[in-house]
């Protein structure tokens, strides 16, 4: 299952930050973009670019705060730097157009960019990518904007002092990311944990993210703003969901009619991170949706 020829590491900059993503080679193919969730790492990927890397030119991006890229200095991770940056990674690749597969907070990204550069794009997978449901936003909206931002100010003081968690091991590390989805196998859950942390110097092992994408801004492009870029997107999109989520279902909550051109599907016995729960399945419908 995991892969014999690895892939390289790359730069690229956006709004002065160096970040990072890996390539799988093969350039003269299709162009397949994989984005990762919150607080996760391009080799997340690893097991699906692995199967797909003869037939495309795989590249997997770590969003600025994750994996190998830097860290905002201004802890600025809005949405709208989020776009940008992955915009700017779609404009280096210099291609005419690309197929993007994205989970969970990369789907935000990439939903919203699909329907800024509706051209660009020749299909689109999003795996649990859509953000909170319109009953989940409507709640929120109804705590004043004073409160919100009272709550978030004193919420970034708090992380302002918090240390990255430290382990004393990759086994404690490994349990930990065991601990968020029980559905991993050993092997996925010690890949995960391998490529997810850093060393440090008293020999622990810390995450690579940023403890600032704790802190979630507290406001977001308006609903009707983003319903708008969803209608805006041309190309087919494969929108897939764990029945053992947290997340909400689009099709039931009606988000599934803001795309012109949609495909669900549920997946059984997984989670948030179905790409990973039921790989097998995964991989299948991926393979006969892009192709």
């Amino acid at each position: 299952m995991m892969q014999q020829h690895g892939p390289t590491s790359q730069r690229f900059m956006s709004q002065r930050l160096q970040l990072h993503y890996v390539d799988w080679g093969s350039r003269h193919k299709p162009t397949l973009v994989l984005l990762h969730g919150g607080r996760d790492h391009c080799r997340s990927w690893d097991w699906l670019a692995e199967e797909l890397r003869h037939d495309w030119h795989v590249v997997c991006p770590d969003m600025r705060g994750h994996g190998d890229s830097a860290w905002s200095p201004d802890a600025d991770y809005r949405m709208e730097t989020l776009i940008y940056d992955f915009g700017q990674f779609i404009h280096q690749l210099d291609v005419e157009e690309v197929t993007i597969i994205a989970h969970s907070l990369g789907g935000m990204v990439a939903s919203r960019y699909c329907g800024i550069y509706p051209e660009k794009i020749r299909r689109l997978v999003l795996v649990e990518g859509l953000s909170m449901s319109p009953r989940m936003i409507q709640e929120a909206l109804k705590t004043p904007i004073e409160r919100r931002l009272r709550t978030w100010i004193e919420g970034r003081r708090k992380t302002s002092a918090r240390l990255p968690k430290r382990y004393p091991n990759l086994d404690a590390a490994c349990a930990r990311m065991h601990e968020e989805n029980s559905f991993l196998s050993h092997e996925q859950a010690y890949h995960l944990t391998v490529h997810g942390v850093s060393r440090n110097e008293d020999g622990t092992y810390s995450w690579k993210f940023d403890n600032y994408l704790h802190d979630f801004p507290p406001y977001e492009l308006p609903y009707d703003d983003v319903t708008r870029l969803w209608q805006c997107i041309t190309c087919p999109t494969l929108l897939l969901y764990g029945e053992d989520s947290f997340a909400s279902n689009p099709e039931k909550d009606g988000r599934l009619d803001f795309f012109q051109q949609p495909t669900f599907k549920v997946y059984q016995k997984a989670g948030h991170w179905l790409h990973h729960d039921q790989f097998p399945t995964f991989l299948a419908d991926v393979e006969d949706f892009i192709e």
